[in-house]
């Protein structure tokens, strides 16, 4: 998966250190899988419940605070005091030698859907080439995220990237098999998904050195993780600015906590991710959408089978979305090319080719007159989900979007591009919780 730019000079390529994580101490919680989730920005509010319902130290208290009005402080103060107090009440206990972390999640019959290397990313400015982005960001959660980290003095869970490690190859990726398949692991944890998280620690100076030589050379694309690895830039900048490192001194805040995956040897799932604009009637949102696409009713036997629309869409090919409520669901497709090159002026091909891209420039701010923002639109990963907000007073409606390629995520970006925000949903995702990283620590 070498996506630069041809012409362009060799990427610095990347480092990954190892860190002393902190981890839960198993025997003072009611179990692994009842204090883990999965990452922040996928969990519903019901969800979020639940989780915080589980266990009282779920790690999603730390990522996802909350802060009783009236009371002194903020959100993220709350977060980072809980998080000092589990690590004085034993809660959290940091391992005794640095470690890069090798995860593997695995279905629980026993196939492996992915298998990794979580350790501390150097952190390198996203036109340096080493890191590349595919997606755009929005400076409100990347401002959260940041205070955040700011106030725990820690990563508290990991972004995901893919980079092309030549499976069997590959040093690093050899390794990773080898001690997923001869060691036994640090933890064990089934989750409700039906997945099997397993960690084991990379302590051996000579395999950490092995990884950072088969690394330098390699080039890795952000599959999730967007906001946060914006956020460690962000970090880092406010830090320098403050004097608090100096020159030639490497500090804790200029590496980010991440899971490197070999996409050779594990390929990505990508996954859709949906809209819904609360206030606006699916007959309206249809009618108006008449004048650059071609609009039809779906049938009353998928109006509300979620699994059914996405088939459809599937099959569809090209540019199709399906908005939906009210009891009304209908079909969008053969975007008007005259309005859509209107709409996206000075874009490649590829980059308006994309579905995304024609529901963030066309249908939603030129058809609809609706910008995608966080505050005028929702962003949902599950169908279902999108469908449901979509029925919930004042109503709304939900547009149901196609997934977009592996290709075409790496055509945008090795363009020097970026997908619009929220476009892809790559799986499977780390869960959070099982390894978390302190500045205390390095």
């Amino acid at each position: 998966m070498q996506i630069l730019p041809s012409g362009q000079p060799p990427a610095p390529g990347l480092a990954l250190a190892p860190f002393r994580g902190l981890r839960y101490a198993q025997n003072r919680v009611s179990g692994l899988a009842e204090v883990t989730s999965p990452p922040y920005d996928v969990i519903a509010q019901d969800a979020a419940a639940q989780l915080r319902a589980a266990d009282p130290h779920n790690v999603v208290r730390l990522i996802l605070p909350r802060h009783d009005a009236g009371n002194p402080g903020d959100a993220y103060g709350d977060a980072a005091q809980l998080f000092r107090d589990w690590q004085e009440q034993g809660i959290l206990l940091p391992d005794p030698r640095p470690a890069l972390y090798v995860y593997e999640q695995a279905l629980r019959g026993g196939e492996v859907i992915q298998r990794g290397l979580i350790g501390a990313l150097r952190l390198t400015p996203l036109d340096a080439g080493s890191v590349l982005p595919h997606e755009d960001v929005m400076p409100g959660p990347v401002a959260g995220r940041r205070q955040l980290m700011e106030a725990a003095g820690a990563n508290l869970e990991p972004i995901f990237l893919l980079y092309d490690g030549d499976g069997a190859d590959g040093a690093a990726s050899r390794l990773v098999t080898q001690v997923a398949e001869v060691r036994p692991p640090l933890m064990t944890v089934d989750t409700d998904d039906g997945i099997r998280h397993r960690l084991w620690a990379l302590t051996d100076p000579a395999e950490q050195a092995a990884v950072a030589a088969d690394l330098a050379s390699r080039q890795a694309l952000i599959a999730d993780g967007h906001h946060r690895y914006a956020a460690y830039l962000q970090l880092q900048a406010r830090k320098r600015a403050n004097g608090q490192d100096g020159p030639g001194h490497v500090a804790p805040w200029d590496a980010g906590l991440a899971l490197l995956v070999d996409s050779h040897a594990f390929p990505p799932h990508i996954g859709a991710i949906h809209r819904v604009i609360p206030g606006l009637s699916a007959p309206e949102a249809a009618q108006r959408a008449k004048a650059a696409f071609t609009v039809r009713p779906l049938p009353e036997r998928l109006r509300h089978d979620p699994a059914g629309i996405m088939d459809l869409l599937r099959e569809a090919g090209g540019v199709a979305f399906v908005v939906a409520g009210d009891g009304e669901a209908h079909l969008l497709t053969d975007p008007d090319p005259r309005q859509a090159e209107t709409a996206m002026p000075g874009r490649s091909t590829r980059w308006r080719g994309l579905s995304a891209s024609v529901l963030q420039e066309l249908l939603l701010a030129r058809v609809w007159g609706i910008p995608d923002d966080e505050s005028r639109v929702q962003v949902h990963h599950d169908a279902a989900g999108a469908l449901r907000a979509a029925g919930r007073p004042p109503g709304g409606t939900a547009v149901l979007c196609p997934p977009l390629t592996a290709a075409d995520v790496y055509a945008v970006a090795a363009h020097g591009e970026r997908v619009p925000r929220k476009s892809t949903s790559f799986a499977p995702k780390p869960r959070s919780g099982l390894v978390l990283r302190s500045f205390a620590y390095g």
